[in-house]
């Protein structure tokens, strides 16, 4: 590109004109690719501290963050520490729309979140809370909640000491915008040694859960975020058996049923289904006392890969619980996979008097013809059984899916609570599996199967 060597540049309005340039033409995915291989990236970034030039270099740094790939090349330069430098001494109430806008995009990079944690000697993560409480500022919070999505330990255990604070602004705020976000931060929290019981009575989140899962809400975001929250906790026993016990079960049917078009929710709401599974002290409540399986045996057709892949691993937990189940799901399973063939067979008009006339053309001496589908290797081809397609390998492992003090007097978070940590345990018998979220991250989560 030979502009490249035009930047930096002496004269600014030339430099303007080569930015700005470059800025529509990054809309192109190759060109945005063909600016970080010619090393543009650090020269832009370095003349963010250029007043003329620091509004069109954020825009174009911005469409360059929108490629995951490069994403990771950020880490290499200055710009997160540019960029929370720009967020934390800000004296507006609101910052420049570009500057939290490619923030929220690189949080979603590990490297680059490790980064904007780091920022002050660690002190990034808890200056971005308070102004986020400070100013009630949703953008913020959605950075700090693309922070907590990532599985790194080092990133997860600085959010345990505003586990409190997060619980307490799901009962308190009346701002859905950035309630939302919080409920997705605080799902996104699959620590092992939150306690997560005792957050749950700490604050009445049960009830509250049941008053955000309405069929029919409005706002759709919430509402799933709220089934990802569910999810959270039932990875804890003790949360799922007080959740199974308090017709949550029953709840998320319905909302399956309002919900069925989003595929989203239809694949969150069947992982709080495997989780509950997945526990000995709700998998009876779930099989015995909901019709749960049969919505998961409608769904193992589903358009969706994962969710058919969630389904068919918690219906495997099903049929080896309860025979009854069992024979059902194995029935369901012959006729899916062999639809095409039942639905041939049951079209032919069969005849079996003695006295039918004789058949014209090629067909056989029941009405049917033999080559109505080709040789007999095509025919055996179409409908052989495959059995690695039908039941996939899941070894028992969950599967990849894809908060707060002082909120309304606008002052900062008290974290100096006690944070729900659970004690040191003495036998612990928990195994971590993986899921996987919609915006396709790997989380840990915990449960016990027995």
């Amino acid at each position: 590109m030979k502009v490249a060597r035009l930047i930096p540049c002496p004269q600014a309005d030339l430099l303007n004109i080569i930015l700005r340039l470059l800025l529509n033409l990054s809309f192109d995915r190759d060109i945005r690719a063909q600016i970080i291989r010619i090393g543009l990236l650090p020269k832009l970034v370095d003349l963010i501290d250029d007043e003329n030039q620091r509004l069109i270099c954020l825009c174009l740094l911005y469409h360059l963050s929108m490629d995951d790939r490069t994403k990771g090349y950020f880490t290499y330069t200055k710009c997160n520490q540019q960029l929370m430098k720009m967020i934390i001494d800000c004296k507006e109430e609101r910052l420049e729309p570009e500057v939290i806008a490619l923030a929220i995009n690189l949080a979603l990079n590990p490297g680059c979140a490790e980064q904007l944690c780091d920022y002050k000697h660690g002190k990034g993560l808890k200056l971005l809370m308070k102004r986020a409480y400070k100013y009630k500022d949703s953008l913020i919070m959605k950075m700090i909640r693309n922070i907590s999505s990532h599985a790194s330990p080092d990133i997860k255990s600085q959010f345990i000491s505003y586990v409190g604070p997060l619980g307490e602004t799901l009962v308190t705020e009346k701002d859905e915008v950035f309630l939302t976000e919080v409920v997705g931060t605080l799902a996104n929290l699959t620590i092992p040694d939150i306690d997560y019981q005792a957050l749950m009575d700490e604050y009445g989140l049960v009830e509250w859960i049941k008053s955000k899962l309405k069929p029919n809400s409005a706002d759709v975001e919430l509402t799933l975020n709220v089934v990802v929250l569910v999810g959270t906790l039932c990875a804890d026993d003790a949360c799922a058996e007080v959740l199974a016990k308090s017709d949550i079960i029953q709840i998320l049917i319905e909302l399956l049923h309002a919900q069925q078009e989003d595929d989203e929710i239809v694949l969150q709401i069947c992982y709080v289904f495997y989780q509950l599974c997945f526990h000995k002290s709700t998998r009876n409540v779930i099989i015995k006392k909901t019709e749960a399986p049969a919505y998961l045996i409608d769904l193992m057709q589903d358009k969706n890969k994962e969710v058919r892949r969630v389904c068919d691993m918690t219906l495997e937990i099903i049929s080896e619980c309860d025979p009854d189940w069992a024979s059902r799901i194995k029935l369901a399973r012959f006729r899916n996979h062999n639809q095409t063939w039942l639905e041939t067979i049951e079209g032919q008009q069969v005849s079996y008097e003695d006295d039918e006339p004789t058949p014209i053309n090629n067909t056989g001496p029941y009405g049917f013809d033999p080559m109505a589908f080709g040789d007999q290797d095509d025919y055996l081809d179409q409908f052989g059984y495959n059995d690695a397609d039908e039941f996939p390998l899941d070894g028992r492992e969950s599967p990849d899916m894809n908060h707060w003090n002082s909120i309304n007097s606008g002052g900062e978070m008290d974290i100096d609570s006690k944070p729900f940590l659970k004690p040191e345990p003495t036998n612990t018998n928990n195994r971590n599996t993986n899921r996987s979220g919609t915006n396709n991250t790997i989380m840990k989560r915990r449960g016990v199967y027995e």
